[in-house]
């Protein structure tokens, strides 16, 4: 096997996130992508003497239980990538590799729950940011996902399965009417164009549609016509904001610099356990709205009875603090951005909740001047885990429990082990499926103090 060798592999196990395992010449080779069962074509990379990776191409051989992928899109798009494995088999898949990531770590699961999850497995996403660009060079403009593997070309991913048909109809009207109007996409490398990215949003319990427009300055364009054409559209939802948001950032990600409301507001409201929430354009929301209910009514039951104060920590816009305030005499939530630290405040004021409140800073250097006395410390770290500094905080509290909500189970088992070493228990563990068709998954995990750190 040599670099850049394409190689038949047959997977006969599995990793996180979703990478299959299989040998070849005597090598242990990993393919993200592929699955058990399934015999995969890879470009071979990164070839040692017992081990090799590769880079995915496709299905030579299908599993067994393999069906047949529902969107057009599948193989193309860089999205989805488990389509051809039936819903309750990948989060079967999910849960074994949350399970290895803890024995491989000599961890303990303490009570194991299984894994949970809303039973969409289609159309839950209430999010989506397309990229205008082209598939091939000199082609058409698209707008949609990137094509798997190639970050330069963009698949026009009109018949999306992961979103509501609204979200269609808007994305359709959208390409087609830039598309007649012959503007050019921006390029990160030349810094030239104007179309940069499309952020659609909605509120699944609200029925509320937010459109956001992201462009650069380097063409003044009148939006009338277009903003117009939008709210003709016949849609089940209310559209009730249209955004058209400028940025000149070097950036290939979304910079928003400048804000310009074409129609309506610039927010859209969205309702959890009873709770209602409004979501700025560039607020953190989890994208799965029944898929979070899901996740928050675990993050309840493992919180059992009321506890006098909570520190929520990597709070986002606040919406587990708020969920959970029931639970609790007082709540305290930490997040470093800005803007979602004052939504959640104001969401707070919202719901009426004069127990909860929310500071703006970096966790690892906020923690340090909180004060209080918490029984509980929620942990949401995004998935780099949390900053080694706020842990050494977070021990200090002696809080006696830590519930520990996770996007990425590999920087989990790290955070967990350093907590064991400071006198915590993993005492229950419940794995959520919130992303189905993709590698991504949530885990839940609750600790408790059976040892007092001392401070000298």
């Amino acid at each position: 096997m040599k670099r850049n060798e394409v190689i038949e592999v047959k997977i006969e196990d599995h990793s996180f996130p979703a990478t299959g395992i299989g040998m070849l010449e005597g090598k242990k080779v990993k393919i993200k992508g592929a699955f058990p069962g399934e015999t995969v074509s890879a470009r071979a990379h990164q070839v040692r003497a017992d081990r090799a990776k590769g880079r995915y191409l496709g299905i030579v051989e299908n599993a067994p239980y393999a069906v047949k992928p529902a969107c057009v899109h599948y193989g193309k798009c860089g999205g989805c990538i488990s389509q051809q494995v039936p819903l309750e088999l990948q989060r079967t898949f999910k849960e074994e590799e949350v399970k290895k990531l803890f024995t491989q770590n000599d961890l303990s699961m303490g009570e194991y729950l299984g894994i949970t999850g809303d039973e969409n497995q289609y159309e839950y996403r209430n999010k989506m940011e397309y990229t205008f660009g082209d598939e091939v060079k000199g082609g058409e403009l698209n707008l949609g996902m990137h094509l798997k593997g190639m970050k330069n070309s963009v698949v026009n991913t009109n018949a999306c399965l992961l979103i509501h048909d609204d979200f269609r109809k808007i994305h359709d009207y959208t390409i087609a009417y830039f598309r007649e109007k012959d503007l050019p996409y921006y390029r990160v490398m030349r810094q030239e164009g104007y179309l940069r990215n499309f952020i659609l949003r909605r509120g699944i319990n609200t029925r509320e549609i937010m459109v956001n427009l992201v462009t650069t300055t380097q063409i003044d364009f009148n939006l009338d016509e277009y903003r117009d054409g939008l709210t003709e559209l016949d849609l089940d939802y209310t559209l009730v904001s249209i955004l058209h948001t400028e940025s000149d950032s070097l950036s290939d990600a979304v910079v928003p610099e400048k804000l310009n409301i074409l129609y309506g507001r610039d927010y859209i409201y969205e309702k959890l356990h009873g709770l209602t929430f409004k979501i700025s354009p560039f607020s953190f929301f989890q994208t799965n709205t029944k898929g979070a209910e899901v996740l928050y009514s675990e993050v309840k039951n493992f919180i059992g009875e009321k506890k006098n104060e909570i520190f929520d920590l990597y709070c986002g816009t606040g919406t587990i603090g708020q969920i959970v305030s029931d639970m609790a005499d007082k709540v305290t939530g930490v997040e470093i951005i800005e803007e979602a630290v004052t939504a959640a405040n104001e969401n707070a004021q919202i719901n009426e909740l004069s127990h909860v409140h929310f500071i703006a800073g970096d966790v690892k250097d906020v923690i340090a001047s909180l004060e209080g006395s918490p029984e509980l410390i929620i942990l949401d770290p995004p998935r780099s885990g949390v900053h080694p500094k706020a842990l050494e905080y977070v021990k200090d509290f002696n809080a006696k429990e830590i519930l520990y909500v996770s996007c990425n189970p590999k920087t989990l088992v790290i955070d967990l082990k350093y907590l064991l070493d400071q006198g915590y228990e993993v005492v229950k563990t419940k794995v959520v499926d919130m992303f189905p068709n993709t590698p991504h998954v949530e885990t839940v995990v609750l600790m408790s103090r059976v040892k007092v750190n001392t401070l000298f």
